[in-house]
């Protein structure tokens, strides 16, 4: 299965993440699990470089689901530039894109893969609809 990012995508954030021994498998690459994991600091930072982070005792997000799609193997030592872009804001969703690729090889696609993000009322263990201000911004 290769499930492809969609063409109308807005740019929201880029963040450097290194690759660390400890992310290797046994293969010598970094385990599948981990690109999951820099799509997620990327997700994360992006949300509270908003001021609309992780908050258990009131709303935020979580994710319904996501994906990635492997293109080539990656390998330490190096660093992974993560660019997300957002798009297809709902009442109280938007989906999350991203690419992945070394900073000392940017022509070539490592990963892409995305999530669908959902903002949620803990309390209530509910979906919420999203802040004005984020659905603007996914919006514009």
């Amino acid at each position: 299965m290769h499930l492809d990012l969609p063409e109308r995508k807005r740019p929201v954030f880029d963040i450097v993440v290194p690759i660390r021994w400890g992310d290797m498998d046994a293969m010598g690459h970094v385990n599948n699990t981990v690109y999951f994991r820099y799509m997620e600091i990327a997700r994360l930072d992006w949300l509270s470089s908003l001021d609309m982070g992780a908050a258990p005792q009131g709303q935020g997000p979580v994710i319904v689901n996501a994906f990635c799609n492997f293109h080539q193997e990656l390998r330490h030592p190096g660093d992974v530039r993560v660019s997300m872009f957002v798009a297809n804001p709902g009442r109280s969703s938007f989906d999350t894109f991203y690419e992945l690729r070394r900073t000392d090889d940017a022509t070539t696609l490592y990963a892409s893969g995305g999530a669908k993000t959902v903002w949620i009322d803990h309390a209530l263990r509910k979906s919420a609809p999203l802040p004005e201000e984020l659905r603007r911004l996914i919006a514009s």
